[in-house]
């Protein structure tokens, strides 16, 4: 670095002694002080041949980064030693440090070979005149090679070995190769090196653009870095920081008003924290390629930066010991464009460690849409379809209730789903059939996971499973589709979504649930009719869950304890429901309706075709025997394509019991109830019948997939 502190002279004395020396002590300077200018040139060619080359993979080494899709910084981590070392390029930082720091270490950088002639004749010069060392002569490409090659005593060889190195570094990584291995490995004190790494330590932010009293101070830091460090010794950084802006003044660099109002500025006091947005995001790219320096992830820093102090907010306001977490998804590329995995990554007290956009949790009400497109696909319901709600038991003894403890009546099917009613939920869920709505789940792509892999329920049309947010954020994503569910892209270099994607709803009957769930009544404070969105909450108030879109985004929010315990009062539309309209207020822009499909069909209840005026109910035993599920011509998705099928729930209305069940004339079940299950072994056309004790009979042909 600059020698520019008093030092003794080559016979050890002060430099008052120095000036009553004798003449031939004088010839003795003047002879060394041209040796002194002859040497670098004659080492610089003995040691270019005696030297092994530079080891360059040290220095290169840098920290890993994480960025966002426009490159902004998430997160970086330190590298393997515990250094902070970032990459930057020249070309990204403030011009005015690249003025001051040419200035201040090496006026004629661009114009040396990697020794400066000038500087070591000045230095030697003032070294005769003085006795004393006035100045020193290192460059920026010599300060380089101390920094990539370190040496510990401070010898006449080391010097010259220093020189050489620097003249071949210049030969070997040109000017910019030069100064872009100074601006990553100059120190600025402790574990910080670099100066993208002292910027957002020091005066927090990136080095494009600084003003003069911080690219001031940021020039001199490296020359003494633990004795001028900020957050140990502000006034030694304010006196090493001015004496820079008074070089550069002096030197005409600056205007020598805007160098005193430089002055003027405060150092900090204290190191700031390294950004840490996305952290558990960040974290779970850097575990999935270790190798990889650079990692760019599609998310959104500005949207990240807004959504994760209102993550924290909420969950604070909610109770202690709650964590919270958010996603938002591109609905056009499956793009994750923002994800707050918790209420705060170091906030111990809330779990915070844990991504909460991955745990497996219970729904509760929040998948009753999934059940919804399904009987309106399989043309069991429309939207203005009335269903009854009323104290029903199914089975032996399952009596759903809705989560007011009362009861509406005779609704439509788009308030039943408006109003979360439960009993409506599990009469469409017999008729579509649990094993079938599981395996439509999973052949989109979600990991439903069943309580100790039981056989499907009813109970599931209530949140009786478990799915993670991730999943549960896709499936919606699916329906603002038009029924194809994404690939959720994390990485800006992923490939984009496979030409086949997994159906979750045809779009018809994804647009009747998307137009249903914009009506359903908002948040205290909301506007109505803005986005489409349900909320569910989990047994125990264990979760609480709110997922909405519109045409371009879906967001998911979750509230709950990490440990899965209960919570009271912890109910999605109080809880999570304000998060998601919240949320999408800080994405900006108007949400857009999902567009309605041309064969789409916009009627009252009247004006429908007679059998979906009313949702049909179970016969007794003595009306005709029928096939209620599946219907005659359906093409039923039970993931043939992608393997073995699932099981096809199979239902009967009427006739005398035992039933018996036969696929292309075949027997394959035998039931006292009116239900079965069937496992087909393949994709195709089948006939399957229903025999009752009485000899009755029916037929319906469908479409396995």
């Amino acid at each position: 670095m600059r020698q520019d502190r008093p030092g003794k002279n080559a016979g050890g004395g002060t430099a008052a002694m120095g000036a009553r020396t004798t003449p031939t002590a004088r010839w003795r300077r003047a002879a060394l002080a041209l040796a002194t200018l002859a040497a670098p040139a004659l080492a610089a060619a003995w040691l270019w041949s005696s030297l092994p080359p530079l080891d360059l993979t040290a220095a290169e080494s840098r920290s890993t980064v994480v960025l966002d899709r426009t490159g902004t910084l998430l997160r970086p981590f330190a590298t393997a030693d515990g250094r902070w070392r970032l990459p930057l390029d020249p070309a990204s930082v403030d011009p005015r440090f690249l003025a001051l720091l040419t200035a201040y270490e090496d006026r004629r950088f661009r114009a040396h070979p990697g020794v400066d002639p000038l500087a070591l004749m000045r230095a030697a010069g003032q070294w005769l005149a003085a006795g004393r060392i006035v100045s020193g002569a290192s460059t920026l490409s010599m300060q380089v090679a101390r920094l990539v090659e370190p040496r510990g005593a401070r010898s006449l060889s080391a010097k010259l070995r220093q020189i050489a190195r620097a003249v071949d570094l210049e030969r070997r990584l040109g000017k910019d190769g030069v100064l872009r291995l100074y601006l990553a490995l100059a120190p600025y004190g402790g574990p910080v090196e670099g100066l993208r790494a002292a910027s957002l330590a020091y005066v927090g932010h990136e080095p494009a653009r600084l003003t003069l009293a911080e690219a001031a101070l940021l020039v001199a830091l490296p020359q003494a870095p633990e004795a001028r460090r900020p957050d140990r010794f502000p006034e030694a950084a304010r006196r090493a920081r001015d004496r820079v802006l008074d070089l550069a003044a002096a030197s005409g660099v600056v205007p020598a008003a805007e160098a005193e109002a430089a002055k003027a500025e405060p150092v900090p006091h204290s190191r700031k924290a390294f950004p840490m947005l996305a952290a558990h995001a960040a974290e779970g790219a850097v575990a999935q390629e270790p190798g990889r320096a650079v990692h760019r992830l599609t998310l959104e820093a500005r949207w990240q930066a807004r959504l994760e102090p209102l993550v924290a907010e909420r969950a604070a306001s909610v109770g202690p010991g709650l964590s919270a977490a958010l996603l938002v998804i591109d609905n056009a590329t499956g793009e994750v464009r923002a994800q707050v995995g918790s209420a705060g990554y170091l906030d111990s007290t809330r779990s915070g460690a844990i991504d909460m956009t991955g745990a497996v949790r219970s729904p509760g009400s929040a998948l009753k849409p999934f059940i919804y497109a399904m009987a309106f696909e399989a043309g069991l319901a429309h939207p203005e379809t009335l269903i009854e709600d009323r104290p029903s038991r199914f089975g032996a003894s399952y009596a759903p209730e809705n989560f007011d403890l009362t009861f509406q009546g005779t609704v439509t099917a788009r308030r039943a789903l408006q109003l979360s009613l439960n009993v409506p939920a599990v009469e469409l869920m017999e008729a579509v059939g649990p094993a079938r709505f599981i395996a439509r789940l999973r052949s989109a792509g979600a990991g439903i996971v069943l309580p100790k892999e039981a056989a499907p329920g009813l109970p599931v049309a209530l949140g009786g499973l478990g799915i993670t947010l991730a999943d549960l954020a896709r499936l919606y994503a699916g329906i603002a589709r038009g029924g194809t569910v994404p690939v959720l892209r994390r990485r800006l270099d992923a490939p984009a979504d496979a030409a086949i994607l997994p159906r979750i709803a045809e779009p018809v009957a994804a647009w009747y649930v998307a137009d249903t769930l914009r009506g359903t009544p908002p948040p205290e404070s909301a506007l109505p009719n803005r986005i489409a969105y349900k909320t569910g909450t989990s047994y125990g108030y264990r979760d609480a869950w709110a997922v909405g879109f519109d045409r371009r985004y879906t967001v998911a929010a979750w509230l709950g304890r990490p440990d899965g315990a209960g919570v009271p009062g912890l109910v999605g539309r109080v809880a999570a429901a304000p998060l998601l309209f919240d949320a999408f207020a800080r994405l900006g822009g108007e949400p857009e309706p999902v567009p309605r499909p041309r064969d789409a069909l916009v009627a009252t209840t009247a004006a429908l075709p007679p059998p979906l005026r009313a949702l049909r109910r179970e016969a007794g035993p003595t009306d005709r025997l029928r096939i209620a599920y599946p219907p005659d011509g359906a093409r039923i998705d039970l993931g043939a394509q992608e393997g073995v099928p699932a099981g096809l729930a199979l239902k009967a209305l009427g006739g005398t019991l035992p039933l018996t069940w036969l696929v292309g004339g075949i027997p394959v079940a035998e039931s006292d109830r009116r239900q079965a299950e069937w496992q087909p072994d393949g994709a195709g056309f089948v006939r399957i019948s229903v025999l009752d004790a009485g000899g009755a009979s029916d037929s319906v042909m469908v479409r396995i997939e």
